[in-house]
């Protein structure tokens, strides 16, 4: 399968697998941010091949995962006043709310935008000095 099989060949995982182990011998500490990695991980044992001295932290979860019942609906609420450019990564525009999602905000004259960084953010703030910035 195309975008699949090619990326199950075990000869090529061990490989890197112990292309870091000698990368270093120094205690290393790694965290995967999304819940989608924690069981891409778990569930291709890929902890198991790590060399001891370096340990996988599972992190808190990306936006989707992990947001609050409502967090949405205040998000939407401070990026549709007419002063605000709301800026966010791209996994949470589309988080539904009770009427809509951040994306769907946008059509009713939100200025919501994604960014990849809270730099990107800084620099839309830097553009923009007489808006005011809200970030999710």
């Amino acid at each position: 399968m195309k975008f699949i099989d090619e990326y199950r060949q075990s000869s090529l995982a061990m490989k890197l697998a112990d292309q870091i182990a000698r990368f270093t011998d120094k205690p290393l500490k790694l965290m995967e941010v999304c819940g989608g990695h924690t069981h891409t991980i778990f569930k291709y044992g890929i902890e198991d091949l790590l060399p001891p001295n370096i340990e996988m932290i599972h992190g808190p979860g990306c936006p989707v995962c992990v947001i609050p019942l409502g967090r949405v609906d205040d998000a939407m609420s401070i990026a549709q006043r007419p002063d605000v450019i709301f800026t966010t990564f791209g996994d949470a525009m589309r988080v539904p709310g009770f009427r809509t999602s951040l994306l769907g905000a946008k059509p009713a004259g939100a200025d919501v935008r994604m960014v990849y960084s809270p730099l990107d953010a800084l620099k839309i703030a830097r553009k923009n000095p007489g808006s005011r910035l809200a970030q999710s």
